[in-house]
């Protein structure tokens, strides 16, 4: 079976002859935008490996950039999927009740680490339009206009999601951006200014959403705190649980809902099935929580979850749209949270961590372009630097690096503010075979691209 094989480069280039004529077209008829670096087309997939239409097989680091949780083409969900495709495709939800919602937005509930006694859950499309909507439902809880988000925050590319994220470059020529929406420090320790102590760290975070209240917005004018609990985008930097307690009280000092984005973070990508369960652990939980990508193994759906009191504050309206929570869709979450929950991914999560982190610390102290790493279970970063003293980024050779892998079969994939950051999302159902190919292939690209 494919899930099983390990990666084969048999061209003599890459991209091979199909892939590079269709490679080809899609320069001629997608928008460059939409830019793409990796030689690969692909043809079929399984597991965490993708072959391409002139047979090379890559094993996938990428995995939809946290998409393919449980991987590709998982026969459980193609079997669900077509059984309901074989019902009905669609049910608009404002007009026509379908089962599978109901069903989805119960188990959400149920599982979904928020604030509450009784829950409520609705379903969009994306994770832009999840976080766009769940800042319309703070807004409309405490009647405020505001909203604080961090820096190296990614939320989207909604106009109003395109302020929400910090790193201007997905918002080039978009100005003039949404307005009320105003950001603070994120806790990256790694680059905290060198005169401060690291007693003084947190300190040094928190006081920068008080220099918000005081030059910005003041508190009373704040609807949310939106943050992601481990950010993507901005380098796979997992927030400081003190930090989060202390975010948790400027809120319920201040009237203020915290909203997690875990679109990236959620469906055991990070040990847990919610990354925000490792709040709740230390009795911290979220008020508003939404999520996307691997809920539905590839289908287009994201989710938002809240307890009643907050989403019932919603005028008649203002939240749904036409295709969100469809048939296809809520079908195939419901099927993930079963695998998930039986296959205890959320353990393989974090056994596939401890191997990579293992990896990654030998790879610290054996070369001097790698300057920190950090995570939550399968959910990892790498940061390069051109030197460890100065951390001066080094995003030119983490390309090389990421050009390097897939020319070797491994598909990784850049993060950072500084574009010098390599994330970890593979597939949760890699074995370990695989994983330890790909981290051979990866430590050779990282000595090769440092030779050039």
């Amino acid at each position: 079976m494919l899930c099983d094989e390990l990666p084969k480069i048999i061209t003599d280039v890459l991209p091979g002859p199909n892939a590079k004529e269709i490679i080809e077209k899609r320069r001629k008829y997608i928008p460059n935008a939409i830019g793409c670096i990796y030689p690969v087309v692909i043809d079929k997939a399984e597991g965490a490996i993708v072959e391409d239409v002139d047979g090379n097989r890559f094993l996938d680091f990428i995995g939809g950039v946290g998409v393919l949780n449980i991987g590709y083409s998982h026969k459980e969900i193609i079997d669900v999927v077509r059984e309901q495709s074989e019902k009905y495709f669609h049910a608009m939800f404002n007009t026509m009740t379908h089962e599978g919602y109901v069903n989805l937005a119960e188990k959400l509930c149920e599982i979904a680490p928020v604030k509450g006694e009784n829950k409520k859950a609705f379903f969009a499309n994306s994770g832009a339009e999840a976080d766009e909507n769940a800042v319309k439902i703070a807004k409309a809880y405490t009647k405020r206009p505001n909203i604080i988000v961090f820096s190296g925050a990614f939320h989207g590319r909604t106009h109003y999601t395109m302020a929400m994220t910090s790193k201007k470059a997905y918002a080039k020529g978009m100005g003039p951006l949404a307005e009320g929406v105003f950001r603070a420090k994120y806790p990256y320790y790694y680059r905290t200014p060198k005169d401060i102590k690291r007693e003084d760290y947190l300190d040094y975070y928190i006081k920068s959403i008080y220099d918000v209240f005081e030059e910005c917005a003041e508190a009373s004018t704040i609807a949310a705190i939106v943050v992601e609990p481990l950010q993507g985008e901005g380098g796979f930097i997992p927030a400081p649980i003190e930090w989060v307690k202390a975010l948790r009280k400027i809120c319920d000092d201040n009237g203020i809902l915290l909203i997690a984005d875990e679109v990236q973070s959620g469906f055991c990508r990070t040990g847990r099935m919610f990354c925000t369960e490792y709040w709740k652990e230390e009795d911290v939980r979220p008020d508003i929580l939404t999520t996307a990508k691997s809920i539905a193994a590839g289908i287009p759906i994201s989710a938002i979850v809240a307890s009643k009191e907050i989403m019932d504050s919603v005028s008649s309206g203002v939240i749904g749209g036409t295709f969100g929570g469809n048939p296809l869709a809520t079908a195939s979450a419901l099927k993930v949270i079963e695998i998930m929950e039986r296959d205890n991914l959320a353990k393989r999560s974090l056994e596939i961590g401890e191997i990579v982190m293992n990896k990654y610390k030998d790879l610290l102290n054996k070369y001097d372009v790698v300057g920190d790493i950090r995570g939550l279970g399968a959910m990892i970063g790498i940061e390069f630097v051109k030197d460890k003293k100065t951390k001066e980024p080094a995003p030119e050779l983490t390309k090389k690096i990421i050009i390097e892998c897939a020319n070797n079969g491994l598909l990784v994939e850049g993060a950072g503010t500084y574009n010098n950051v390599i994330r970890f999302l593979a597939p949760l159902v890699i074995s370990n075979e695989q994983l330890l190919c790909g981290l051979e292939i990866f430590e050779k690209a990282i000595i090769n691209s440092i030779k050039e």
